[in-house]
């Protein structure tokens, strides 16, 4: 008989997982890792594209793909008392929560810079995320009733996410007028679901310990696939579409010039001589993008 992870790390404890367990999560590890190897080819494949965006897929992808090798490998957990069900101890996998709480904010960033939201803004509904998920490993490792606690306060950090996503974000002007609003809605009203079914499964596996590990590890794993790979493709094949310039996002390129997205060149330039100190803005553009000089002695907004 073949070797596998669970003969190398044997499962400890009353409810564990199985050997159909460990070749799920090695599906799913596979997924992730061909999943971080697109996204990281897509990332490099041109010199001339904003890699603002691009760059999220590839940590929370590599993040995932570390994550599910752990688990699978039946690593990453410990053993707790359960509080319900005859059999009083558990696996429980803190390194699923150490990927949630690097993706988490990661997701909600992504969608938020399409926002008109300021920093202080983005950064709150960040902070919640990581409460969501400290919350959810605290209440997990938690033997009493008082994990119950814990996960309403998880609910709560849920709750305010949803009204920054629904809510608070709605009353701002989109950074890219309404096709970047059209995207955001679609995508916050897909992440809300998703991240909705997590506190249920948390309820029935590490909350009261109704289902198996096993049957565990196949509800996150495919929430994780709906929320990591899925969510992400859909996300960017969005942003890809959009101008660059209206988020203010500008990157270099290989010569060190300035890029914005793959629709022009030339963002940003040093002049040697400049207008009179005061001049006034002569608009110009480079690959329809508006370009910028700087002079020496002032100021000026001219073709690059």
């Amino acid at each position: 008989m073949a070797n596998t992870a669970l003969d190398s790390n044997p499962p400890t404890g009353d409810r564990h997982i199985t050997t159909h367990a460990s070749d799920w999560l090695w599906a799913v590890f596979a997924l992730m890792l061909l999943s971080m190897l697109i996204s990281i080819f897509w990332t490099s494949s041109s010199i001339r594209r904003n890699r603002t965006f691009h760059q999220i897929p590839v940590i929370v992808l590599t993040v995932s793909t570390i994550a599910y090798f752990a688990m699978a490998s039946d690593l990453g957990y410990t053993l707790i008392a359960a509080e319900f069900g005859s059999q009083p101890t558990r696996q429980i996998w803190y390194v699923r929560y150490i990927q949630w709480f690097i993706n988490a904010p990661l997701l909600l960033l992504g969608l938020l810079l399409l926002t008109g939201l300021s920093a202080s803004d983005i950064l709150t509904t960040m902070f919640f995320s990581w409460v969501l998920v400290v919350c959810g490993l605290v209440g997990a490792l938690t033997h009493s009733s008082y994990k119950w606690g814990f996960f309403a306060f998880g609910l709560f950090a849920l709750f305010y996410i949803w009204y920054r996503l629904h809510g608070h974000s709605s009353r701002f002007p989109f950074r890219t007028g309404s096709g970047a609003r059209t995207g955001f809605r679609g995508g916050a009203g897909y992440l809300s679901f998703i991240w909705l079914l997590y506190p249920i499964c948390w309820g029935l596996s590490e909350g009261s310990n109704r289902i198996t590990p096993t049957s565990e590890m196949v509800f996150y794993g495919i929430l994780d696939i709906l929320s990591g790979p899925v969510f992400l493709a859909m996300f960017m094949s969005r942003v890809h579409k959009l101008d660059y310039t209206e988020l203010g996002a500008v990157g270099l390129d290989a010569t060190g010039r300035g890029v914005v997205g793959e629709k022009g060149t030339g963002a940003v330039q040093q002049g040697t001589r400049g207008a009179a100190p005061g001049a006034g803005m002569a608009p110009g553009n480079a690959g329809g993008i508006n370009g910028a000089g700087v002079g020496a002695n002032g100021a000026t907004d001219g073709r690059v």
